[in-house]
């Protein structure tokens, strides 16, 4: 539909600016609603006219946006020459601070994923930066106003042999929080991995986790993974490290799968600690032409809500309030002792769950996103049996370290936590809190320049001096797979 099939009963939303997916030269683009579908439009002079659906039914597209207070960089690193999205490093029409920073610490891989947006395993030079100019990243890190969440990501961070070594590291420049992105296939195969990644100060991790049936593990990754995904999620179990399930949703694969996945994170409760759905961006490695057939955010919330059966609704998630309102959503949810869900109020959340208010200052919600995600995303506290000490093991009981008889029976009986008390309620909010987010990153299709300058999650590009590029444009490809930023 729209004026490329020759209507003209659009309704103009607003004007903004994007670029054209064939030369990534910046142009005009229009926000256009036909009924309950929203497009981007847009036409290169020599590549000719792009139209893009970003957003398909409830919620309305514009009333899901919320104002907040712009940001100002106080240590741009990069001053405005060509204008967004040519300037990256942060320049200073960029409009918030950062919160998390991908190191991508090597591009090796132990899969060969036909999706994937770093294309991973491409090419033979092995690119994999020394300790040392990791220690250099770490430093400019702090320079641009770190701390910031870290995630090591790449290629595949756990090929590298010297992981704690990087994370010892950056706790001792002065960094607190580190998620690795993974796709679990160490942890599953060596169970002391998680222990030993944990004593070094990983926080969490980010497991790549795209259904409970193996179609979408074959399709996205080439091969069945999910026995691998569950070992993984055992192990990281048994070293008490938090676990947040990172999902690939795409039309035809697996959209049918996401109330699949809330079911099993909310089994998997404490270990797994939040699910984080990412709808599928045409960047990096793709099949061509599937980004035309795109899934919106507000599809993946009428998925959640329809496949729940209610138990999570629309209602019970709030649109992003430190990055850009059309980039995520968030929503937090309590597991009662009886199986019961109850939903956290807030008026405004990020894509990682962090509430904030209805129009806070831009940096102020960065760092809250960041504290917030630094505690609800890593594992709780050790978990304690009826008389208080700490469980020895994960199936048996501190008083005695016999069987424990029921999952929430002590050895004698009692139950494992008196919820009668303040304290216990508290600690059941700590332990069984899932947070449900998702993000929809931007390609070359979809960019929104608008969007981009409210991104806060960034990373560090080794390319003319250490710069921190935000996600987007950092992965930004061209239709013949020609980058923008990344090398």
């Amino acid at each position: 539909m729209g004026a490329e099939d020759g209507r003209n009963d659009g309704r103009m939303i607003r004007q903004t600016e994007s670029v054209c997916p064939v030369c990534l030269q910046k142009i005009k683009a229009d926000i256009v609603a036909y009924e309950d579908e929203v497009y981007m439009e847009k036409t290169c002079e020599e590549h000719g006219f792009f139209q893009t659906l970003i957003w398909k039914g409830a919620p309305d597209y514009e009333n899901w946006e919320n104002q907040k207070l712009p940001s100002v960089q106080k240590n741009p690193a990069m001053q405005v020459e060509k204008g967004c999205p040519y300037d990256c490093g942060l320049c200073p029409e960029h409009r918030q601070h950062t919160c998390c920073v991908l190191l991508e610490v090597t591009n090796r891989c132990n899969l060969n994923c036909p999706v994937c947006f770093a294309r991973a395993g491409e090419g033979d030079e092995v690119k994999e930066p020394s300790l040392a100019e990791i220690g250099e990243w770490y430093d400019s890190m702090m320079a641009c106003g770190g701390p910031f969440n870290i995630q090591l990501s790449g290629g595949e961070p756990s090929v590298r042999d010297d992981l704690e070594d990087i994370i010892r590291l950056g706790k001792e420049k002065g960094f607190t929080f580190f998620q690795m992105n993974t796709n679990g296939i160490r942890l599953a195969k060596e169970p002391e991995y998680a222990v030993r990644l944990k004593a070094a100060g990983l926080s969490c991790v980010f497991l790549q986790f795209d259904g409970v049936r193996e179609n979408a593990y074959e399709i996205f990754r080439g091969r069945k993974l999910l026995d691998v995904k569950k070992e993984a999620i055992k192990n990281c179990k048994k070293a008490n490290l938090g676990v947040v399930l990172v999902p690939v949703i795409a039309k035809g694969v697996n959209e049918d799968q996401v109330g699949e996945i809330l079911e099993f994170a909310l089994e998997q409760m404490p270990a797994v600690r939040g699910v984080h759905f990412q709808p599928l961006s045409f960047f990096g490695r793709y099949e061509p032409g599937k980004e035309k057939d795109r899934f919106t955010l507000p599809q993946l919330l009428q998925a959640i809500e329809a496949q729940t059966d209610g138990k999570m609704k629309i209602s019970n998630f709030t649109p992003a309030g430190a990055e850009n309102a059309y980039c995520s959503f968030s929503g937090n949810f309590m597991k009662t002792e009886d199986g019961q869900l109850r939903p956290w109020n807030q008026s405004a959340g990020c894509g990682c769950g962090a509430p904030v208010e209805e129009t806070p200052d831009a940096g102020e919600a960065a760092k809250k996103a960041q504290q917030f995600v630094a505690r609800r995303w890593a594992a709780s506290e050790e978990e304690s049996c009826c008389c208080g000490e700490p469980e020895p093991a994960e199936e048996s009981c501190c008083c005695c370290g016999e069987p424990k008889p029921a999952e929430e029976n002590c050895c004698c009986g009692e139950e494992a936590y008196d919820t009668s008390s303040l304290d216990a309620f508290l600690k059941r909010v700590d332990q069984y809190t899932l947070a449900v987010s998702s993000m929809a990153f931007m390609d070359a299709w979809n960019l929104d320049l608008e969007r981009l300058r409210d991104c806060y999650i960034h990373v560090v590009a080794r390319k003319n001096n250490i710069r921190l590029i935000p996600f987007c444009a950092y992965n930004l490809t061209a239709a013949d797979g020609t980058a923008l930023y990344r090398e």
